[in-house]
């Protein structure tokens, strides 16, 4: 894999480890990769500045808050002039239940994931507040029945 000129293989076994447990401090990876802890902090530091880290994150079991329902849903707008577009990324990334909003090719115009606690509140998050956006044409949902495979972690 092609990685950007200015990580290392130190940089790249940093990434994966983080990806992996955010929460080793940098004597575990010091350990770990066989350098100086002030080196690991140093590049750890660079990284963040560098926008290869943009943030640090528990990742939550969405069935214990109550979020098992996982809905992933294709919007297609009315018009799509550059204000439109604006317009509705801006308002739908307003929406807690909203996790995930991704302008697409194809026949429509952006995935959405969703979650919700159940159909009952997936139906009221629709009618009340996607179904309200203005210039939405359709909205065709998909719903979760299993979860296979569900990384956080990109491949190094």
């Amino acid at each position: 894999m092609n990685m950007p000129a200015n990580l290392d293989p130190t940089d790249v076994e940093i990434l994966k480890l983080l990806q992996i447990d955010a929460t080793l401090t940098n004597k575990e990876l010091s350990f770990k990769l066989k350098k100086s802890i002030a080196t690991i902090h140093e590049r750890i530091r660079r990284l963040k500045e560098q926008g290869y880290i943009k943030r640090v994150v528990a990742i939550l079991d969405r069935k214990k808050i109550n979020r098992n329902l996982i809905a992933f849903s294709q919007v297609l707008l009315k018009e799509h002039t550059a204000t439109t577009l604006v317009e509705f990324e801006n308002e739908v990334a307003k929406f807690s239940e909203v996790m995930e909003c991704f302008q697409m090719t194809g026949a429509f115009d952006f995935i959405l994931r969703i979650a919700t606690s159940d159909m009952d509140t997936y139906h009221i998050f629709l009618r009340n507040k996607l179904a309200t956006l203005p210039n939405i044409s359709t909205v065709q949902s998909f719903f979760v029945l299993s979860e296979t495979k569900s990384d956080t972690a990109y491949p190094l």
